[in-house]
């Protein structure tokens, strides 16, 4: 069937897919202990088990023991991020109103404390419950507040909070060792004192809860409180971290750890505080030379051999946040953390918290690391391309990150000339004076490129985040009024998996086995890459999404999510890497531009190859959170049999788990045109997320092109309908 093929019966109910009643969870090595000598994490693939069924989707009647309960007017209690999605959104407080283990304990326990695991990448963001004690330091024993009998205490006033929230302020205060947010936090103890109470409120937002540390690290605004990126809070999570490290070191052996920074506001000093502390816990620490991109600091973690990495960036956040992303070692070949390891690093973090001064924790003397470490990492990621049979036309930009210096080195040591370079935007600039947002996927950020571009003529224009982990490109279009258009990351991805096919050598005709190579991408990227590998006689794999999972699918030739992310050299890198993905592009390209074609060109052959795909995304913003409960509720309870004309055929329902996939607030749509659909929330921002996937392979291919884009408008206006 073409994409778009429509279906014409209204009584024809969707199959339904779901767990069947029990919960599969990650695989059996994903929920051991992951530590530096543990056994590999697999990530976990799609392998759904189907039912048909004519009866509402809905989760199963008795839910598995190691799932919440699911209700009729609430949302289940996992949601499933995107990478794309990666603006700080603080946590939120709630009054604890009930005595049960669940909802926390009676209200003289200050404040209950919803968090989310996020990643910048995108991924699983598990929400989780702490409690806050009125000095503002968590309690993780939650069935001893829940039980303590408190009949007889006198209900808490608003001046009882108001001083218990002073008291933790002040005791921040006495451990900040950073003159500029110590002025802020007594600024605003000052003005509450004053009765000032704007800024009690802002005082509220910075004690009431904590960034929470999952599988994404930290990430926040900088400035001054639990619920901030800060000296103490960075310091505490080295602290913690470094508690984990020896706790899960073999018998003997003294681990170590790995630091980078980029470019942001703190960074060099939220990576000495580190480095310092981790020497003065007993822990091996190694900071890199200087400001460096993120790829080099997950390819040092395998180069020393180090049981972990820490890299403090924020990515493409805005200007004023910085994070903190944790990398293991040994087994797990330098791979983002996966749980249950974040669990168990938070709770080294939080006894810290509760327990130390940060101002007394020893600290000890760390090594910096040579310029060894890059130029290996150069001459790796150089080695990925041939000499280049043309050369090519291109405009470069860092986004006013840390990625051109390492690049420049990349592409002189692989034979390419160099780009032509946004001037305003390559020097790296904690201010990003140029970009509202410094990530390539907002709208205007790429304007100086495309500005560039146009003076030269440029025939690709490729652009890093700040961090340089990601890649977007952009080609050439007399239709656009900027004369260029951006590539999806669904575009660059199909084609650079194409190439890595390619070079893989592999038999279409062979049988395909565990052993095989595999390409990898996530749930909600184009299905595209599906149809290389079965070209090539390669495994494909879908994982959840974020590369702490991609980068763990055995065997991985390459993989890639929607959000700009590429891993195209998995021997040397276990995360996305921009750099290295911008020297595969530009090879191809080269060959492309040697044999007179051009990456248009090369997208119409891949078109007429594997079928025309189509990608679109749906954004609904909400003023409250319910709204999209209501509607996941909706979209279970009562199953579309249509999206707008064209007709369901199955429904994949990931609330309780599906195949290997653990459980995730994600409903996938399989339309019998071949089109799919998934629906879930934002992990990140009260967003509701729709991505829309459309093929056509029969025709022309300008039927082709019409025939998907067909079916995706046809999608979109039918989603838009389903959802509001």
């Amino acid at each position: 069937m073409t994409g778009s093929e429509r279906g014409d019966s209204e009584n024809d109910a969707p199959t339904v897919s779901r767990s069947g009643g029990r919960h599969s969870g990650p695989p059996a090595d994903a929920a051991a202990n992951v530590t530096p000598s543990a056994p590999p994490v697999t990530a976990p693939v799609v392998a759904p088990v189907t039912a048909p069924v004519g009866a509402p989707v809905t989760a199963p009647a008795t839910p598995p023991a190691t799932s919440e309960p699911a209700t009729s007017d609430a949302a289940p209690h996992v949601t499933d991020p995107d990478a794309a999605d990666e603006v700080h959104t603080p946590t939120r407080a709630l009054p604890i109103v009930q005595d049960s283990d669940d909802a926390g304990s009676e209200p003289t326990v200050a404040m209950q404390t919803i968090v989310h695991d996020s990643d910048d990448a995108g991924s699983e963001r598990t929400v989780a419950i702490q409690t806050m004690s009125p000095d503002g330091t968590a309690n993780d024993d939650v069935d001893d507040l829940a039980t303590a009998p408190v009949a007889h205490e006198a209900p808490e006033t608003p001046s009882d909070r108001t001083a218990a929230l002073l008291q933790a302020a002040r005791s921040w205060l006495n451990q900040d060792p950073d003159p500029e947010t110590q002025a802020q936090l007594r600024a605003l103890i000052n003005a509450v004192d004053d009765g000032d109470t704007v800024a009690l409120s802002n005082l509220h937002s910075r004690f009431d809860t904590r960034l929470a540390f999952g599988t994404a690290g930290l990430r926040g605004e900088i400035s001054a409180g639990p619920n901030r990126m800060n000296r103490v809070l960075v310091s505490q999570a080295a602290a913690g971290l470094a508690t984990y490290l020896r706790r899960h070191a073999a018998p003997g052996v003294t681990p170590s750890v790995v630091i980078g920074y980029d470019g942001r506001k703190n960074s060099h000093v939220f990576a000495t505080d580190t480095a310092a502390l981790m020497a003065g816990a007993g822990v091996r620490a190694i900071l890199l030379p200087r400001l460096l991109p993120t790829p080099v600091l997950a390819f040092a973690v395998r180069h020393f051999d180090a049981s972990c990495g820490v890299m403090v960036t924020a990515s493409h956040n805005p200007p004023n946040d910085n994070g903190y992303k944790v990398y293991l070692g040994g087994a797990n070949n330098g791979a983002q953390i996966v749980s249950p390891d974040d669990k168990a690093i938070s709770d080294e973090i939080l006894r810290v918290a509760a327990d130390e001064h940060v101002l007394k924790l020893p600290r000890g003397t760390y090594e910096t690391a040579e310029e060894d470490v890059v130029l290996a990492y150069i001459a790796a990621t150089a080695g990925i391309a041939h000499t280049p049979r043309a050369q090519v036309n291109a405009v470069y930009t860092a986004m006013h990150g840390v990625g051109w210096d390492t690049t420049r080195r990349v592409l002189v040591k692989a034979g390419f000339d160099l780009p032509t370079l946004v001037d305003a935007q390559i020097a790296p600039d904690a201010a990003f004076p140029t970009v509202a947002f410094p990530n390539p996927e907002e709208p205007g950020a790429m304007d100086l490129a495309y500005e560039t571009a146009r003076e030269v003529s440029a025939e690709l224009i490729i652009a890093n985040d700040p961090d340089a982990d990601r890649l977007a490109v952009a080609i050439p279009d007399l239709s656009s009024a900027s004369g260029y258009r951006r590539l999806s990351g669904n575009e660059v991805g199909a084609i650079l998996g194409w190439r890595a096919a390619a070079l893989a050598g592999s038999d279409p005709d062979a049988v395909i086995t565990e052993e095989a190579g595999a390409l990898a991408c996530s749930i909600v990227s184009s299905p595209a890459l599906h149809a290389v590998a079965d070209a090539y006689g390669l495994r494909f794999v879908e994982t959840l999404t974020g590369f702490k999972w991609v980068s763990r699918v055995p065997n991985l030739v390459y993989g890639f999510e929607e959000a700009l992310g590429y891993l195209v050299n998995p021997e040397t890198v276990r995360d996305k890497d921009g750099i290295s993905a911008a020297v595969a592009l530009l090879s191809l390209v080269s060959d492309l531009k040697s044999e007179g074609t051009t990456l248009a060109g090369y997208l119409d052959l891949f078109s007429e190859k594997f079928g025309h795909f189509a990608s679109g995304q749906i954004s609904v913003r909400v003023s409250e959170l319910s709204t999209i409960a209501l509607v996941m509720t909706r979209l279970r309870e009562s199953p579309p049999t249509h999206v707008g004309r064209i007709r369901v055929d199955e429904i994949d329902d990931f609330r309780w788990g599906l195949g290997d996939l653990p459980p995730s607030d994600v409903l996938r749509i399989r339309l019998t045109d071949g089109s799919r659909v998934m629906v879930r929330p934002s992990g990140t921002e009260p967003k509701l997320k729709v991505y829309i996937d459309t093929r056509s392979t029969v025709g022309t291919l300008v039927e082709r092109r019409a025939a998907a884009q067909a079916a995706l408008d046809e999608l979109d206006r039918g989603m838009r309908a389903l959802i509001a």
